[in-house]
């Protein structure tokens, strides 16, 4: 690029490295970062910052430098670009020339590079004694429990059934999701993925992603056995087409059932303990988005919950922290309002991240209703407790239907409940219905805190609320549409457009639900090198209410039933209330009685390979093609 070229002198004498790539591996090579900053007809402005290439870990993102140009992009120019304006350590030059002039005045105030180093590093590969032992792994001795049609992609699995592809754009899709034979949803998809940031700086100060484009299905790689999924699941490929060829990414989709550290159901009483496994099954794909590692879990729960899940890895985008007056940054300034400072030379960024799904409602049919069951005090007064209490201070249940087209938040305090009900009823005459709640996340999803974001215009205002409830119409096959990204004021899918206060009754009932997961997203020092998934997570659960005659999970979870010995069960009476109900008996706490387990269960020792716990990876195919983000060809095979 000629702009590299030209530039190469300043970056040189204020970044320590230069933008011209010399083929030597250099670590101090520089990579533009362009950031969009306004559109019009026959013309395109952007503000051009630059990162250092990250030859340790691929850190570009974390090694951003403090040198800003902002460039208009006209093919009616000469060389088809100019630069209008130079940004440097608070300071702006018209001309790069100009910058030239100030760098050889007295005084000049550098500010210190961003450098990469042992910093950005990903792992640690000192042994120590803490880590000398493996830990424990999940093992699967007997075969998997779930059936899997590799051909028409169809699971089944304690009466859940479902078909699964993936798409290029957005990745793996789910349909016909049924559940003891009652269909739940049609359709389940991500439709896109945004991340909105905040600084000032001029990267920063406007930056956005909606990751669609870049083809979320395209970067879905090859899991690594025993990490990102355990050696025992199912890995599947998945295809694509793009320039007139099929593509294949190796096993970027696992599935596998697996027993959680939690149980699902027990109870203790006075003559028995019960105890039952919490065991599901997990569709799994990870998507490498530039930066980002984003996990994306669909889990089938016995009870007939399903989950919807998100984590997030990888480097940060941080901010170039100018640090030329002070070798600390100075509190107080405006920088301290967007992030922490991180290292020598960086900052982190606030960000929000939302990511919309869209859920096509069967639930036991096409023809459902959405109600808020809303949980409200109030005061009462009841016949059977006067005159002593007149009125006595409690809680009750309010229902009301959602009748038109529109976008809700999550309640405060939990304090209502979002049905989305079906005209059947249940044997005991109640409406069959699932509960839509924030699931095993940090926390609820949030939606986007920016309000009428001016970088996204009109094309994300799905992520202003955290759930919409619409008709369905097959016009309006998504929320949202890749090319958004580079028409965000007159976007293909306008999404304010869809949700336009019709009434729900004129539609046929089949109703669409979007929703949001994500995560705020205020990167600190345990965030380098890398942001954690466990602390990153978000999700979205899709809950039976009513929909069964009671607990479906009695007939399929595995666990135990022992019956406590006389002794045990009235002497744990007696100690709690201290004698009072008559002689402790000897043998309290001297064994069971029964002990009968329900599913089946482990019978004496069996022999494992060593591969099963522990996989060859060195089979792993390791074909993973560049993710970056620069704007170039492949955002347009990102569809």
């Amino acid at each position: 690029m000629a702009i590299a070229r030209n530039i190469s002198d300043i970056t040189e004498e204020l970044l320590d490295g230069s933008p011209v790539d010399d083929g030597t591996n250099n670590p101090n090579t520089l990579r533009i970062n362009a950031r969009m900053t306004f559109i019009e007809e026959g013309k395109a402005y952007l503000w051009c910052g630059s990162m250092r290439t990250g030859s340790h870990s691929s850190a570009w993102s974390i090694l951003p430098q403090g040198l800003f140009i902002k460039i208009e992009a006209n093919p009616s120019l000469e060389h088809g670009y100019q630069v209008l304006q130079w940004y440097y350590n608070g300071l702006y030059y018209d001309t790069g020339d100009d910058l030239r002039a100030a760098i050889k005045e007295p005084g000049f105030q550098k500010a210190l590079p961003n450098y990469d180093g042992d910093w950005t590093e990903t792992e640690d590969l000192t042994e120590n004694e803490e880590r000398a032992d493996p830990p424990p792994v999940m093992i699967q001795p007997f075969g998997p429990r779930y059936k899997l049609d590799r051909k028409a992609q169809y699971v089944s699995y304690m009466g859940w059934t479902f078909y699964f592809t993936s798409f290029l754009s957005t990745g793996p899709a789910l349909y016909d999701i049924r559940f003891r034979g009652s269909p739940v949803l049609y359709e389940l998809t991500m439709n896109e993925a945004m991340a909105h940031y905040a600084g000032d700086d001029p990267i920063q100060g406007g930056q956005e992603f909606l990751d669609a484009v870049f083809g979320m299905g395209k970067f879905a790689f090859e899991l690594v056995p025993g990490y990102d999924c355990p050696a025992y699941a199912d890995y599947i490929s998945t295809t694509y087409h793009l320039n007139r060829r099929t593509w294949t990414n190796t096993n970027s989709i696992c599935l596998f059932e697996y027993t959680d550290s939690a149980i699902l159901q027990r109870h203790t009483w006075q003559y028995q303990v019960t105890v039952s496994r919490n065991t599901f099954l997990t569709l799994r794909y990870v998507a490498t988005v530039g930066n980002y590692d984003y996990t994306f879990d669909y889990v089938f729960y016995l009870d007939g919950t399903l989950e919807v899940k998100v984590r997030a890895s990888g480097f940060i985008f941080a901010a170039f922290d100018s640090n030329s007056s002070h070798p600390y940054h100075p509190s107080g300034t405006e920088a301290d309002r967007y992030g922490y400072r991180i290292h020598d030379a960086a900052s982190s960024s606030m960000h929000g991240h939302v990511i919309l799904f869209r859920a096509d409602t069967d639930i036991a049919g096409q023809n459902n209703t959405f109600s808020r069951l809303q949980i409200l005090p109030a005061h009462r007064s009841y016949e059977w407790e006067q005159p002593e209490i007149p009125t006595r201070n409690t809680m009750v249940l309010h229902s009301e239907s959602v009748n038109h087209e529109t976008g809700l938040t999550w309640p405060a305090n939990s304090g209502e409940m979002y049905l989305i009900e079906s005209d059947q009823l249940n044997k005991w005459g109640e409406k069959r219905a699932y509960r839509i709640t924030p699931g095993t996340g940090m926390g609820t999803p949030p939606h986007l805190t920016v309000e009428n974001s001016t970088v996204l215009g009109r094309s994300a205002k799905w992520a202003e609320k955290d759930i919409w409830i619409l008709n369905r119409k097959d016009e309006e096959r998504s929320g949202a549409e890749p090319l958004n990204w580079f028409s965000p004021k007159d976007p293909l899918v306008d999404f304010s457009e869809m949700v336009n206060g019709e009434k729900l009754s004129d539609g046929d009932g089949n109703l669409v639900v979007y929703f949001n997961l994500g995560a705020h997203h205020i990167p600190h020092s345990g965030d380098i090198p890398n942001t954690l998934m466990h602390t990153s997570a978000s999700s979205v659960m899709f809950v039976p209410h009513n929909f069964g005659d009671k607990d479906a999970s009695r007939i399929t979870s595995q666990g135990v039933r022992m019956g406590l010995k006389g002794g045990n069960g009235a002497g744990w009476v007696q100690k709690q209330h201290g004698g009072r109900y008559g002689k402790e008996e000897k043998d309290v706490g001297k064994g069971v009685e029964t002990v009968e387990y329900f599913g089946g269960r482990y019978h004496g020792g069996f022999e494992m390979q060593g591969e099963e716990v522990e996989p060859d990876l060195r089979r792993y195919d390791g074909e993973v093609e560049e993710t970056g983000l620069e704007i170039n060809g492949t955002i347009f095979g990102g569809m």
